[in-house]
């Protein structure tokens, strides 16, 4: 079994389990006010396991698991086995908690705001499928057709103006942030993902 399925079987059950235990969805949550109040940071990585409904789950871990596998497959490729599971593994969960700080800061002190769900991780596990796969054509809104490397643009500039105008208590802030933080991880561990994702810009481009 890859690590992508089996994030995707917990997640699942952690999110059922929390559909009909509300206590335990509190518990999980990502709620800045109890984390600064009372430590709770665990918050930060379970709040990655727990989702508002059915939809929400099914679309994060039907991302999830295409995009992962693909991710996880080239850590596979580079590192070998077990190391390239156990990075691939690491990375999502460091995503998950890199994309939960920023909005800790600042909704601290806001008692309105909270969060669920794997849409940070997702998310930066997508952006480093589009640094392997720039020109990768990808659904917008599921239906228009649209290069990778467009898509992370659009994503980046939503994600980054939603934060700001949005009321939706959406965590747009997380899905940025985690987008940013899986590119950054994945340059980090194999500095040569970045020359390599240049070349295939100008060596693939389509046009």
């Amino acid at each position: 079994m890859t690590v992508t399925l089996g994030i995707v079987i917990i997640t699942c059950v952690i999110s059922i389990a929390c559909f009909n235990n509300r206590d335990l969805f509190s518990k999980l949550k990502h709620f800045p006010v109890a984390e600064d109040r009372n430590r709770e940071y665990y918050r930060w990585l379970t709040s990655g396991f727990v989702h508002g409904d059915f939809m929400h789950l099914f679309v994060n871990m039907f991302v999830l698991h295409e995009f992962g596998r693909v991710v996880e497959d080239n850590f596979s490729m580079h590192f070998g086995f077990p190391v390239g599971q156990i990075l691939f593994l690491v990375t999502y969960l460091l995503v998950i908690v890199m994309g939960d700080i920023p909005t800790f800061y600042r909704h601290k002190g806001n008692h309105y705001f909270s969060s669920v769900g794997a849409s940070g991780g997702v998310a930066g596990i997508l952006f480093i499928y589009i640094l392997l796969h720039p020109w990768s054509m990808l659904g917008l809104f599921a239906v228009i057709p649209v290069p990778a490397i467009l898509f992370g643009v659009l994503y980046i500039w939503y994600s980054s103006w939603a934060s700001n105008k949005q009321n939706d208590m959406i965590d747009h802030e997380a899905h940025m942030y985690g987008a940013i933080a899986g590119m950054l991880i994945a340059v980090v561990t194999r500095p040569n993902i970045l020359p390599e994702f240049l070349q295939s810009l100008v060596r693939d481009f389509p046009f």
